[in-house]
């Protein structure tokens, strides 16, 4: 007799295997021990410091091996867009020295504690209308509804976490990359769903830059005195507090 089960708990337990593998790499990953500026344009300054100090999420809320397999196809995604630009004729550098071995490009400012890699650095390409070199190149991978809102509405205003990221990277690579800050830089937006490409062209935005840069600043005076930075809502109903991983530690911390 046909089991007609077989299929799908061969599934589950392979599935089981892969996860629970995820799950113990992610955790043996050493945490971060700097802001991330990539990080910076976050809606919720306390959530910023509680993600720097390493605080344990609440129970249940760390990655489990589903949003690690998400994680997983996002990067491998940005790999297949870099060949894909430089098929294309783009001169793009996503290490230092042009080597895939080479350190990632980065910088690192406060003494260390606000860092930042980039997905790449164009020093060439075809002639595009209003692109000039060096571009910084910045690359996320979205699901279809995602990815329809920001092709519509542009990075700025359907993702402005994306745009403080892109424009703080500006400003500090600046210094590694001259003039890097002086060119749009153009934003990929991979659609996980189609394969649909969303390029952007995204100008310097120096005051967001400098907001950014000065939020980083008073994160860590403010952790370094032991004070707690104002929530983002003043109920925990609100959007960005239910999907907060630290959602419980902090309403039950003073406002």
């Amino acid at each position: 007799m046909l089991d007609l089960n077989s299929r799908s708990q061969t599934s589950g337990h392979v599935n089981a295997a892969i996860d629970a593998a995820l799950v113990a790499t992610n955790a043996a990953t050493p945490p971060r021990s700097y802001l991330g500026g990539s990080r910076l344009g976050h809606a919720c300054e306390r959530a910023l410091q509680f993600e720097f100090v390493k605080a344990p999420k609440d129970e249940g809320a760390d990655f489990d091996g589903r949003l690690l397999r998400i994680f997983g196809i996002g990067h491998a995604l940005e790999d297949v867009a870099v060949a894909w630009l430089r098929a294309a004729g783009f001169d793009l550098y996503t290490r230092r020295g042009g080597s895939e071995h080479g350190e990632q490009f980065g910088f690192s400012v406060a003494g260390g504690r606000i860092r930042g890699h980039v997905d790449g650095v164009f020093a060439g390409g075809p002639t595009i209308p209003g692109m000039a070199f060096p571009a910084l190149w910045e690359c996320k991978t979205m699901n279809a509804k995602s990815w329809r809102e920001t092709s519509s509405k542009g990075v700025a205003v359907s993702k402005p976490i994306y745009a403080a990221q892109i424009a703080v990277y500006q400003a500090y690579m600046d210094a590694i990359v001259p003039g890097v800050a002086d060119n749009a830089a153009l934003f990929t937006a991979i659609n996980k769903d189609t394969a649909e490409l969303h390029h952007e062209l995204v100008p310097f935005n120096a005051e967001l830059a400098q907001r950014m840069s000065d939020r980083g600043v008073r994160i860590l005076a403010a952790t370094d005195a032991g004070d707690l930075l104002p929530r983002i809502a003043a109920q925990p109903d609100h959007f960005e507090c239910r999907f907060c991983p630290w959602a419980k530690r902090c309403w039950a911390q003073p406002a």
